[in-house]
């Protein structure tokens, strides 16, 4: 499918001069002659496999109406490791495409001039360095750097909130993004050097005054480093290029209020905070990908109009309208989408925004008094929470404050759901359904091909053998001295990509004087007060302790890179309340070091948490080191979003349960649990 999509872009691009441009000419016909406004930029997020394979599909999306790239790195290039490092195993290419150096950066962008492309770059950690990469390659094509055009997302709080994807402490990594947005206002005045990322927030459980507050805390964080670095008369110029990526979920309407709070919580914080007047450069500037969260394996046909309700929430209103949104694919909560889901997502904006009427109309809600009080309301709450950060220091200071906020909020979320207060449409309401044409007996997924690893190690050991090394080892000498001396670390970084110096290295240089971290898990020492529908299982809980001699342990794990962790907390706070006794050391662990945890803690149970679709390699190799070191008798289950067919070969493997996004009700998964614990002792028993 990649292959002939591609030869189409080929041959249209081939007789029409500047056909990466037709998309907007095509959008100039349509607006033509008539008062619609211009439609918000279309976006999907892409990337896997291997630079070629994600050039090829790049194109592809271009040559149906994308109007701008979003690049989705893979784990490995987000956290700062090469794809051949320990850590890397089984996540290259996974959830986005693997970046180890300059020429990975030019096999991606193939026949993909930077002089003319809109590229926003989902990175944060390494940011750095992937627009180091970005600007060498840009030199290469001999496009002028003051016109280049993009964003990169650089908002490593978030990361220690949400997602994990951080590499160093939180005081440098927040250095660096000033460093970026420093260089970015010298070298590059039309790139957009911050995307502070309220996305993740919210799947990670935020409620929308966290999400208000946490994300402009952030912002706060970065601008109080940043005005610094700039001229007093500049740094007006500098607020303007902050932009934002936010999430929308189903309750539509207040999302669109939390939107309008954003706007005019950005415009005040920029006038009384920063002493900004111009009003250009306090515009509250915005994309969003819509929520993920609450797309349901179950009947995930339904996701569809899930989806385009959400999208409302940024378009509807004209004064808090998104400037350009990405869409989920209906099939994410079964696993990596393919290009046609992809394309599916596509239309949907297309729709909206060309064949209906919205854009022909003014604000549609200004003077709604309900609308009006809930914003008014929205903004109260986040102005008294940034009252609290900012008392706890600002948004670095408060990290575990915030942090443990999102895990309690999201427990609430989950009960919820679990009681039925919430009403999850397939999920605990209206579960009786028709056999789907969309999924009953239908790959519903794109794999990543399992030599794409191998074959990316190869180009990366080629890479290696074939560059010069006195050239690489001065230019990460600079790079280690402008870390340590405190110079902006971007004319370091361009030059060392120049170089040929890869990711991993340009990581190890940063470490070696900043160090690492591991951030705050948000999970309780203790029980919370947790009470309703509990006893039976603590009672349970109690008995299989008494029986075993101790009591009954779980200990979770994290093996790999991904850094998805709401899951394993919200198991780990369960299980506690429960009254068993955890072990949850957080993410980013080797399957050696989770084994040998193991053999310290000795748990009655074992629980792996897989999201980034390296299960099958992770978790078998894991079972594989429990039984070589006498640890097979331990039962061990697994979550993430597993295919059917993989949780087939997972229980065949060894794996005793799989659990999925469908077992919503964690209190069954503590009972299972129980009930397994207790069948392994008098198996135990019975063998003695």
């Amino acid at each position: 499918m990649l292959h002939c999509s591609t030869l189409r872009f080929s041959q249209f691009h081939a007789i029409r001069t500047g056909g990466y441009l037709w998309q907007w000419k095509t959008v100039d016909r349509i607006m033509k002659g008539n008062s619609r406004d211009r439609p918000w930029i279309f976006r999907t997020y892409a990337g896997h496999s291997s630079p070629e394979r994600s050039n090829a599909l790049f194109r592809e999306n271009l040559s149906k109406g994308q109007a701008g790239l979003s690049i989705a790195f893979d784990l490995p290039t987000q956290v700062g490791y090469d794809s051949d490092h320990v850590l890397a195993k089984g996540e290259v290419g996974r959830v986005g495409v693997p970046i180890c150096h300059l020429g990975d950066m030019k096999k991606l962008f193939h026949r993909i001039p930077l002089a003319r492309m809109n590229t926003s770059m989902t990175i944060n950690a390494t940011a750095p360095w992937l627009l180091a990469l970005y600007v060498a390659l840009a030199k290469q094509q001999s496009a002028e750097l003051n016109q280049l055009r993009g964003t990169v997302q650089n908002d490593i709080i978030k990361e220690y909130l949400s997602r994990g994807t951080y590499m160093l402490p939180p005081e440098p990594s927040l250095r660096l993004i000033a460093d970026v947005a420093e260089y970015c206002h010298n070298e590059l005045p039309k790139w957009n050097p911050l995307n502070v990322c309220s996305y993740h927030l919210q799947e990670a459980g935020a409620e929308p005054v966290q999400e208000l507050a946490y994300a402009l805390a952030t912002a706060i964080a970065v601008l109080d480093e940043i005005r610094l670095r700039v001229d007093p008369v500049d740094f007006p110029r500098v607020v303007g290029r902050i932009s934002f990526f936010v999430n929308a979920g189903l309750r539509f309407i207040t999302e669109m209020c939390k939107m309008r709070a954003f706007v005019e919580l950005w415009d005040e914080i920029c006038r009384q905070r920063f002493g900004v007047d111009n009003p250009r450069y306090r515009r509250f500037r915005y994309g969003v990908q819509v929520n993920s969260l609450g797309l349901t394996e179950q009947q995930p046909e339904n996701n569809i109009c899930r989806i385009l309700l959400e999208m409302l929430a940024v378009t509807l209103s004209k004064k808090a309208r998104a400037r350009a949104v990405q869409l989920p694919a209906w099939n994410e909560a079964l696993g990596l989408p393919r290009p046609w889901d992809q394309q599916w997502s596509l239309r949907m904006q297309q729709i909206l925004a060309l064949e209906t009427d919205l854009l022909e109309y003014e604000d549609l809600f200004d003077g709604n008094s309900e609308i009006d009080r809930t914003v008014s309301q929205l903004k109260v709450q986040a102005k008294q929470e940034l009252v609290r950060i900012d008392a706890m220091g600002g948004a670095i200071s408060a990290l575990e404050h915030m942090k443990q906020q999102l895990v309690e909020s999201n427990a609430r979320r989950i009960r919820r759901i679990e009681s039925g207060e919430t009403t999850v449409v397939g999920v605990n309401s209206f579960v009786a359904t028709a056999d789907s044409p969309l999924t009953d007996g239908i790959e519903t997924a794109m794999h990543v091909d399992s030599e794409a690893e191998a074959s990316q190690i190869a180009a990366l050991r080629q890479w290696k053998r074939d560059r010069d090394p006195e050239r690489v080892e001065r230019a990460l000498s600079e790079v280690h001295a402008a870390a340590r001396n405190g110079n902006n670390i971007m004319p370091a970084s361009v030059a060392a990509a120049e170089a040929g110096v890869t990711t991993g290295e340009w990581a190890a240089a940063l470490k070696s004087v900043f160090g690492s971290y591991r951030a705050p898990t948000g999970v309780r020492m203790s029980p919370s007060n947790q009470t309703e529908n509990l006893d039976d299982l603590r009672m349970a809980v109690d008995d299989a302790s008494r029986k075993l001699g101790r009591r009954l342990k779980l200990m979770i794990g994290k093996p790999g890179l991904d850094g998805h962790s709401n899951g394993a907390e919200q198991i780990i706070c369960r299980a506690r309340d429960c009254g068993m006794a955890t072990v949850y050391s957080g993410i980013r662990h080797t399957a050696d070091e989770i084994v040998a945890e193991i053999v310290d803690e000795q748990p009655h149970l074992v629980g792996l948490s897989v999201l980034s679709g390296s299960h099958m390699r992770l978790v078998l190799e894991i079972r594989e080191l429990m039984v070589e070191r006498g640890l097979g008798h331990i039962p061990l289950v697994v979550g993430g979003i597993i295919p059917d067919q993989d949780k087939h070969d997972l229980l065949t493997g060894g794996v005793r349960a799989v659990y999925t996004p469908k077992d919503f009700e964690i209190n069954q998964i503590m009972a299972e649990l129980v009930a397994l614990a207790d069948l392994q002792r008098a198996d135990t028993a019975a063998q003695v």
